[in-house]
C-alpha cells in the first residue's frame, strides 16, 4: 500500500508473478503467483502447487491465505493473481469461496477487466454469517 492508502496493484502483480517462478506444476505447466494486501498493510503470497494424485493440487490462492494466517491473520483487502509473465488470472470457483472467508465480499480483486469487488465474482456467497444465523 502507498503512504496514501492507495493499493500498489503494479507491486501485488510484480510480487504475484515473482510467486509463480516457485510454483512446482509439472503436470500442467501452468505455474501461477497470488499476492495480497492485508488490512494492516502486510503483503502475502503463494504459488500452486501440484501432486501427481490431481485432486490434491493446491492453488495459489491457498498457499497465498496460508501465508495470511501464517503470518498472524487478518483480513485480505485486495488480491491478484499471476503467471510468470505477468498476465493476470482469475480465481478458480473454489479459490472464490476460499477468498470469501479469508476477506468477504469487498475484497478487492484484480482481474484483466480491472479490479472488482469478490462479492461481483461469487455472487450470493455462502459465509461464516450463514452457519451463524442457523445455529441454534
Amino acid at each position: 500500500m502507498t503512504t496514501s492508502g492507495e493499493i500498489d496493484w503494479a507491486d501485488l502483480l510484480q510480487q504475484a508473478t515473482e510467486a509463480a517462478t516457485h510454483a512446482y506444476a509439472p503436470y500442467s505447466d501452468f505455474p501461477v503467483g497470488a499476492a495480497g494486501l492485508t488490512d494492516d498493510g502486510r503483503i502475502v503470497i503463494g504459488c500452486n502447487v501440484e501432486n501427481a494424485s490431481y485432486g490434491l493440487g493446491l492453488c495459489a490462492e491457498c498457499g497465498m491465505v496460508s501465508h495470511l494466517h501464517q503470518s498472524g491473520g487478518g483480513r485480505l483487502v485486495a488480491m491478484v493473481a499471476a503467471n510468470p509473465e505477468g498476465d493476470k488470472l482469475a480465481p478458480c470457483g473454489r479459490c472464490r469461496q476460499l477468498l470469501h472467508e479469508a476477506g468477504g465480499g469487498s475484497l478487492l480483486v484484480d482481474t484483466e477487466s480491472g479490479a472488482r469487488p469478490l462479492r461481483e465474482l461469487l455472487v450470493d456467497a455462502f459465509g461464516p454469517e450463514d452457519l451463524d444465523a442457523r445455529k441454534v
